[in-house]
């Protein structure tokens, strides 16, 4: 499967892009819409990072306790519950007055609950399209992604100023509801991939499993750690430009868009074990220059550029599925995902800290430079 048009023909597809199209609308759109509350009532850089990007700290909990029900679930089933209590949750965030520490609960609670989503999803998508789809379909949602988050970060910043942070959840809220409605009409009811009652012990057995495997772990953190140390910088966009931060997460979303569009359907098989170090190289080093306080176009320029980078994880998630059994694709895809998404809330923590004790500036090149590091001790490792 070579083309958009193969691709777009395959049953359940479809529905499947345009209710993920919707979770991503509505979560980009509650993002910057959060950040932008809490950081108007605390003036904190570290509480306006973690509020966007915390709730993917619950995602560990999730990969240690929730797992296994990702593959022993049916995904339509689960995938419109989710989007249900995702849409309820929103709705309680927007209510005036809410205290700082009780948004933060709900917003754990939610990832929590969003820990089993990846799985499901992913893996889903892995039984929906043939093994030589996977990575052109997984492009074309990072594509969908990336067109949503330059246009949602843009509509969002239009909803704050004209409906005000909390006005913008409700409208995220429907966005879920709606979400919820495509998922259950739109997707046949598969049954679960395994089978079994999922567990915390059957969620430790097969995270074991899949961890004991050395070429596994090293794609592991390969998909972890530089992105989420990554993330970490774009957690700052609120304190290092408040007025203009759309502006940056829409820039940002460009630059992914165009590096899944060259990889997912331009790269040819053979380059593509070759680009992955290029790649989350790319990722960070432009971040660098944050260290000399740059100006919005040269910051806008270098975030763009570093976005291009984010490719790498399809390269990564195509070898993780060649790495991986079929039965257990939806466990090791949501392992990836919740492990991916609490490495970004720790990236995301641990630039606000940062920043808090110097300077944004200063912590977004810290991370850059950290995610380099790392990159190139996993680069060994990860040869073809």
């Amino acid at each position: 499967m070579r083309t958009y048009g193969q691709l777009l023909r395959a049953p359940e597809y479809t529905p499947l892009f345009l209710a993920t199209s919707t979770q991503v609308a509505a979560s980009t759109v509650s993002g910057l819409a959060l950040g932008v509350l809490v950081y108007g009532a605390t003036r904190s850089p570290l509480l306006a990072a973690l509020s966007m990007f915390g709730p993917s700290l619950a995602q560990v909990a999730g990969a240690t306790a929730l797992l296994s029900a990702a593959d022993r679930l049916r995904p339509r089933s689960a995938l419109t519950g989710i989007a249900l209590v995702f849409g309820l949750g929103t709705a309680v965030l927007a209510v005036p007055g809410l205290p700082v520490w009780a948004v933060f609960a709900v917003v754990m609670g939610l990832g929590l609950v969003g820990s089993l989503s990846g799985g499901v999803r992913w893996g889903l998508l892995n039984e929906i399209l043939p093994q030589s789809g996977y990575l052109l379909g997984r492009s074309v949602m990072n594509m969908m992604v990336g067109l949503l988050q330059i246009c949602g970060f843009a509509a969002g910043g239009l909803l704050v100023a004209a409906l005000s942070p909390r006005g913008t959840l409700l409208v995220s809220a429907g966005l879920y509801l709606a979400e919820a409605a495509i998922t259950r009409y739109g997707l046949s009811d598969r049954p679960p991939r395994t089978e079994g009652q999922p567990s915390v012990a059957a969620t430790w057995r097969v995270n074991a499993r899949l961890w004991s495997s050395v070429p596994r772990r090293y794609v592991y953190l390969a998909l972890w750690v530089p992105n989420g140390l990554i993330v970490g910088c774009e957690s700052l966009f609120v304190p290092f430009a408040p007025q203009q931060a759309g502006v940056l997460f829409a820039v940002a979303a460009a630059g992914m868009l165009a590096g899944d569009v060259l990889v997912g359907r331009f790269v040819p098989a053979g380059w593509r074990a070759r680009l992955g170090a290029p790649l989350r190289l790319l990722l960070a080093a432009p971040y660098l220059v944050f260290a000399l306080e740059p100006g919005m176009p040269v910051a806008a320029v270098a975030v763009a550029l570093a976005s291009v980078g984010y490719a790498a994880s399809l390269l990564l998630q195509e070898r993780l599925m060649a790495l991986t059994p079929q039965e257990m694709s939806g466990h090791a895809l949501g392992l990836h995902s919740s492990g991916m998404l609490t490495m970004q809330g720790v990236g995301a923590a641990l630039a606000g800290a940062i920043a808090q004790f110097t300077s944004t500036t200063t912590a977004m090149a810290v991370m850059a430079a950290l995610s380099v590091a790392v990159t190139l001790a996993l680069a060994e490792g990860l040869r073809p």
